[in-house]
């Protein structure tokens, strides 16, 4: 299967301080990629390297035959690079229909179609984004990524401070949404053992450096890594 995201060599970071000295990553259509660490070891600045707002001193992204590189982030949105950032971002003083038509392009994920995955936002529909819970939030910025048809879906952190029956409700809804075809995501997540049941392959980084790389099915095998390398053990 040909890779639609290729990163070759990235060396990125912040200012003079480089944070990822050289990263290659591929994902294929279709691939869910679970994106593990400690704090501080370089997950969001892998995340914000693809989304186009880290320095990058050298290396190549490539999103199927585009070449992202020198493109500004609004640019790499535009091209199929959807983003959930931590801080998730909605329009707070928007509806949450006029958060997702505000950004809206063509192609088959429209409105109705988020509403159906998400039934609480359909629910919602004419509540401004500062009247949602943190879980109606956190849909409400899944859905408006989905409604810029993106072939690429980076999630940061996308369970954090939400109630088990939203977390459940949210990873069940993202493997729908990666599995439905022309997408592939990375997820950032602190619960390694929710994450393993969703991602078909999980990678674990340590000073910007990818230090393993197994499919989501060996981990839940063997947990010894998660323990190394995070200090995860046993089953959830």
């Amino acid at each position: 299967m040909p890779d639609l995201l290729s990163i070759e060599n990235l060396r990125a970071g912040y200012g003079e301080a480089v944070v990822l000295p050289d990263m290659t990553l591929r994902l294929a259509d279709g691939e869910v990629l679970a994106l593990l660490g400690r704090n501080g070891t370089g997950k969001t600045t892998l995340i914000n390297s693809i989304v186009g707002v880290t320095r990058r001193f050298s290396g190549t992204i490539r999103l199927g035959d585009t070449d992202l590189t020198s493109l500004r982030s609004d640019q790499r949105a535009r091209v199929g690079i959807g983003w959930v950032p931590q801080e998730r971002n909605i329009f707070r003083s928007l509806t949450v229909e006029e958060n997702m038509t505000a950004v809206a392009q063509p192609g088959p994920w429209d409105v109705e179609r988020v509403y159906t995955m998400f039934p609480r936002l359909k629910e919602r529909r004419k509540n401004f984004g500062n009247q949602l819970s943190g879980g109606e939030q956190q849909m409400l910025a899944v859905g408006r990524a989905l409604t810029l048809n993106p072939k690429v879906l980076l999630l940061d952190e996308p369970t954090e401070g939400l109630a088990p029956i939203i977390v459940d409700e949210l990873l069940a809804a993202l493997g729908e949404i990666t599995r439905a075809g022309g997408i592939c995501s990375i997820i950032v997540e602190q619960n390694a053992h929710k994450i393993l049941r969703l991602a078909d392959r999980v990678v674990i980084l340590d000073r910007g450096t990818i230090v393993h790389e197994a499919t989501s099915a060996a981990l839940q095998a063997d947990a010894a890594p998660l323990e190394r390398f995070l200090g995860v053990g046993g089953k959830a």
